[in-house]
């Protein structure tokens, strides 16, 4: 048995798989266990992995084997690994990685006080994946890892899309929402210690509710009743589930941040096609012009694959000059990568690694100037600002996010004059703009 003051856990991922790794913490510190910042002083740690593309999956695989170093150098007595790529893997990862203790997949978190107190004397470790059809709610025990203000919410688990390059569904099953009045009572529980910030995530959270008989604009117009709550964020919006009611309820209710990231993933039509997310309703174009015609000003972060097979130098620049003409407030290039067990991962007629990553500096380069022109019409502006402390670089400035900046995502606003109370939501003269930060004092 174990003491319960000595375990060292890792999150690796996104916010959603956050979301659950304080779940976890949530049971561990209800069980009397408490965390140590430090792995040379744990007997236990637990690793929550990322399983989605190759590099998350290599990461996840570093992180298991340098912490496995302690089991022989440390005090470390048990590693448990735990997530995604568990369950992705998990069956194999089993046979080759005879240094983990335990194994969990997605949908078996539940039992992370079950494996803590098993007998790692056994010759078989501890081992549960199953078909991933467990939602979480209000009532899970839950932990926050994030500054006392903001929090995410995970609205909703799984996916039912079934874009040709994304192992999402067979990781985290089918989407289900869970009910307006769970995630209420979370958010009121919240609020009530001081949360101010929430970020709404999902796979897809403008589907949310359409399993059920609700949906996303029912959950807003219920949480911008809670007192006390300043900043609602919707995060991960599926192109064709921006209702024109959405964005009415955005333009009037100011809770809501003016913000939305919607991953277009790419404009050429051909490769939206063999994506499996060819557009139904409207053109990426159209989405954004008609989202920019709505009164509220709003803030639009978006994300494109390069190197998908098929795309021709002709569709990748078309897709250079939807960036250049759109001017996105926020914008993430990734590569794409062949993932077993996809469509995509089958398909021929491949682009090159390095061409892949040209473009992706290419469009990268076109959007620091895009945002440095953007965010250069903030001086001379007031704007809100969270205050979230200390800039890591120096005691001297203090950071914070204005509401079109997401958490760890988006740049933030350095204030160089001025006192800031930490958590608290102050006016900020812009001063100064570069490509992703702006330069302000506290008003």
């Amino acid at each position: 048995m174990t003491s319960r003051e000595d375990i060292f856990f890792i999150s690796l991922g996104c916010p959603k798989n956050l979301v659950d790794s304080e779940h976890m913490l949530g049971y561990l510190n209800q069980a009397g266990y408490r965390c140590t910042d430090n792995i040379e002083d744990a007997s236990v740690c637990i690793i929550n992995t990322c399983g989605f593309i190759r590099e998350a999956v290599e990461e996840s695989i570093d992180t298991i084997l340098e912490a496995a170093k302690f089991k022989i150098n440390g005090s470390l007595k048990k590693l448990i690994v735990t997530g995604c790529m568990v369950q992705r893997y998990g069956y194999k990862l089993r046979r080759e990685m005879p240094e983990v203790d335990a194994w969990l997949g997605t949908n078996e978190f539940i039992r992370i006080l079950d494996v803590m107190e098993s007998d790692i004397s056994e010759d078989k470790a501890p081992f549960f994946i199953s078909r991933p059809l467990y939602l979480a709610d209000h009532s899970t025990p839950r932990l926050l890892s994030t500054p006392f203000y903001t929090a995410y919410i995970k609205i909703a688990e799984g996916c039912s899309h079934r874009c040709s390059f994304c192992t999402i569904p067979a990781m985290r099953g089918p989407f289900r929402s869970r009910s307006i009045e769970s995630v209420e009572a979370e958010v009121i529980n919240l609020v009530e210690h001081g949360v101010r910030e929430i970020n709404l995530v999902a796979q897809d959270t403008t589907m949310y509710g359409r399993d059920q008989n609700f949906s996303i604009e029912d959950l807003l117009e219920r949480l911008v009743m809670i007192r006390d709550l300043s900043w609602i964020r919707i995060l991960y919006c599926y192109p064709d589930g921006v209702s024109e009611r959405l964005l009415d309820i955005m333009d009037s209710e100011e809770k809501i941040c003016p913000y939305l990231d919607i991953p277009l993933q790419h404009v050429n039509r051909d490769i939206l096609v063999n994506m499996r997310r060819p557009p139904v309703s409207e053109t990426p174009w159209g989405l954004v012009n008609r989202i920019r015609g709505h009164r509220r000003k709003i803030s639009l972060r978006t994300s494109f694959m390069v190197g998908f097979p098929g795309e021709t130098e002709s569709a990748f620049n078309e897709l250079y000059s939807f960036v250049n003409d759109a001017r996105f407030d926020h914008l993430g290039v990734f590569v794409f990568s062949r993932e077993e067990g996809t469509a995509a991962g089958r398909i021929g007629n491949s682009v090159s690694f390095e061409t892949a990553i040209r473009r992706k500096e290419k469009i990268m380069s076109l959007q620091a100037k895009i945002s440095e022109e953007i965010n250069r019409e903030f001086i001379g502006q007031v704007v809100p600002v969270l205050i979230e402390g200390h800039s890591e670089e120096t005691d001297l400035l203090l950071k914070g996010r204005s509401a079109i900046m997401a958490p760890d995502i988006d740049g933030q606003i350095l204030i160089n004059k001025g006192e800031g109370v930490y958590g608290k939501i102050m006016p900020v003269l812009i001063k100064e703009a570069y490509s992703y930060d702006l330069i302000g004092e506290i008003k």
